[in-house]
């Protein structure tokens, strides 16, 4: 049988290209895996005084490998600086400083995980290892004297957190966390930050206090959730909470702690509409002894106004002088988390010149209360009530505090009413009165602030003067 022609030349090319490539293997074989390794000195002193503090190790690939570099000891442990790392082929230089991989002495006990650390002084036989993707290894070694560099770890003999659980919804109850941090030295850098599931950091800033940023001693760091900012926290779940301390030479400590996040949000609520006009239904009612409130004794609670439409509309509003003010409004929780409140209960009846304080109810940070404000108040809405009867309010009892907090679920609307004796005239008569939603030592949100407004007329029956 006789080949074609094209076969017989594809051939002779094929067995050409075999013979031109074996022969070059003979003539010239391949390179070396390391072309060129070593240090720009001989030797360095780690000690930060800015003189040889750091040496420049070089090293050549004529192909791509997985590099180690190490340094042994005298009769000692090995160190790494670099293991089992990736790299093309061509130059690399890195920074060393004498810092490797962390490790503890024989015996000694260290507060904290040690990451990076730097070596004793000493002479060194440093060895760079490479393997090829092929499977050929090789090693280039020489020494390097580390001298000077006795420096102590930058350990942080104190790390808490306090409280492990929060949650950071602005209710006044475990909304923040505090984290103590305590320096044995001077460091470079100190950072705290929490890591979820996903991996990513989420950075907490120290408290502004007289200590400088990485000076030894005690440091705070505050934590909220970021919802101080406007920012929503992270999402309900456990995190880790990592402090980093590295001083100026490269040694760096970390301490671990865990905290979970647990009915974290934005709190938003408002004053919804009675009826299409109306926010806040205003009327006027005699007064009965029976509802006297003060601390002791909170009396009889005003019954529920039958509907809105019982109330008065109109823009002024006249009250007999020794009758009620009366009010009703309804309260809607539109957040994602529940908002907390505190009494006294819808029904509540105050003097003119009473405050909530004299019926033993004062300010609590992050409760939400419906309050009354008239133009001549001497306070900011000094007449306050829960935003829901305790029925419709969700109790939640606090290991920590030992108290039980009252809440208003995602969603939910519940009415809100009181009253007001008004038992004197003022100078300005007639006064403005409104009412408002506070979230009480956060904010009072515009939409929450002058709902409702009412002209307010006192008279007097008994000279049938208003002033």
């Amino acid at each position: 049988m006789r080949l074609s022609p094209t076969l017989t030349l594809l051939a002779a090319a094929l067995a050409f290209a075999l013979v031109f490539a074996v022969g070059s293997l003979l003539l010239r074989p391949p390179a070396p895996l390391i072309l060129a390794a070593g240090f720009d000195r001989p030797a360095i002193s780690p000690n930060a005084d800015g003189k040889d503090d750091i040496a420049v190790f070089g090293y050549r690939l004529s192909r791509p490998a997985t590099v180690s570099l190490s340094l042994i000891a005298e009769g000692g442990p090995r160190f790494y600086f670099r293991q089992g790392q990736a790299r093309a082929d061509g130059d690399y230089s890195v920074l060393f400083s004498g810092v490797v991989d962390g490790f503890a002495h024989e015996g000694e006990t260290v507060h904290g995980y040690i990451e990076r650390r730097l070596i004793p002084n000493g002479d060194y036989n440093w060895q760079l290892e490479a393997e090829a993707n092929d499977g050929a290894t090789m090693s280039a070694d020489g020494s390097l004297l580390v001298e000077q560099g006795d420096t102590p770890l930058p350990i942080m003999s104190e790390f808490s957190i306090s409280p492990s659980v929060f949650s950071p919804n602005q209710d006044g109850v475990a909304d923040r966390v505090s984290i103590n941090v305590y320096l044995e030295k001077d460091v470079d850098r100190l950072d705290v930050f929490l890591v979820g599931e996903a991996g990513v950091r989420i950075p907490i800033s120290a408290r502004i206090e007289e200590r400088q940023y990485g000076e030894a001693g005690r440091h705070r760091f505050d934590y909220e959730g970021g919802i101080d900012l406007g920012v929503d926290p992270p999402p309900d779940g456990a995190y880790r909470v990592v402090a980093l301390a590295q001083d100026k030479v490269g040694q760096r400590i970390r301490m671990e702690g865990e905290l979970t996040i647990t009915t974290g949000g934005k709190p938003f609520a408002e004053i919804k509409p009675q009826a299409p006009g109306v926010d806040v239904a205003f009327g006027v009612q005699p007064y009965d002894e029976r509802w006297f409130a003060k601390a002791s004794s909170l009396g009889d609670r005003l019954p529920l106004p039958d509907d809105a439409s019982s109330l008065a509309y109109s823009q002024r509003i006249t009250v007999p002088l020794g009758d009620m003010l009366v009010f009703r409004l309804t309260v809607e929780n539109y957040g994602p988390v529940p908002i907390r409140t505190s009494g006294p209960a819808p029904g509540t009846v105050y003097q003119q010149d009473q405050l909530a304080g004299a019926l033993g109810f004062f300010d609590e940070s992050g409760a939400w209360r419906v309050g009354i404000q008239c133009e001549t108040s001497i306070t900011s809405f000094p007449y306050r009530w829960a935003i829901a009867q305790d029925g419709n309010l969700d109790e939640v009892y606090d290991e920590a505090s030992e108290n039980t907090y009252r809440y208003l679920a995602p969603g939910q609307r519940a009415l809100v009413w009181g009253a007001i004796r008004m038992t004197e005239v003022k100078a300005r008569n007639p006064q403005n009165c409104w009412a408002g939603l506070i979230h009480e030592d956060v904010a009072i949100t515009l939409r929450n602030n002058h709902v409702g407004m009412r002209s307010i007329m006192i008279i007097d029956p008994q000279d049938g003067s208003a002033s």
